[in-house]
């Protein structure tokens, strides 16, 4: 599983399993955790500085309830891993680092061209996010 994992990050990947949220917060000394679709990941925020890896669930392409939840944890000031996991595809990961994941498990393989050729397609940004991508209106405007 390790070797399927996409990552973004210098530091080492963290080896321990992630928990269910509910299980995450009935014990004190888990340190990943993971978020399925719908619950509401602003329960975490009290423990962010705990967390070495917050993995959030996509259980279909479809469900953009995750892009939610990975924005609310980076605006908290979470700096740990964000993980995407489960469905997800080569033409959501450029969104998806722009709301502030940085590693990815997706379902099926992902030919690391084609995702480079994603991640680079578009060289401007319109708007802010979670990332450090400054958007074209103040590139232009100061």
């Amino acid at each position: 599983m390790a070797e399927d994992i996409i990552r973004f990050r210098d530091d080492e990947p963290h080896e321990e399993p992630a928990v269910s949220l509910d299980a995450f917060l009935d014990q004190s000394n888990a340190t990943a955790v993971r978020v399925e679709a719908g619950e509401d990941a602003r329960r975490l925020i009290p423990f962010l500085d705990r967390l070495a890896l917050i993995e959030v669930d996509f259980p279909r392409f479809r469900d953009g309830r995750g892009y939610s939840s990975a924005r609310i944890l980076r605006e908290a000031g979470y700096k740990g891993e964000l993980r995407a996991s489960g469905d997800v595809l080569v033409d959501q990961m450029l969104f998806m680092r722009r709301c502030g994941f940085d590693s990815f498990a997706p379902d099926a393989p992902i030919d690391p061209d084609v995702l480079d050729a994603a991640l680079n397609r578009y060289p401007y940004v319109y708007q802010t996010a979670a990332d450090a991508a400054v958007p074209v209106w103040k590139l232009r405007h100061g």
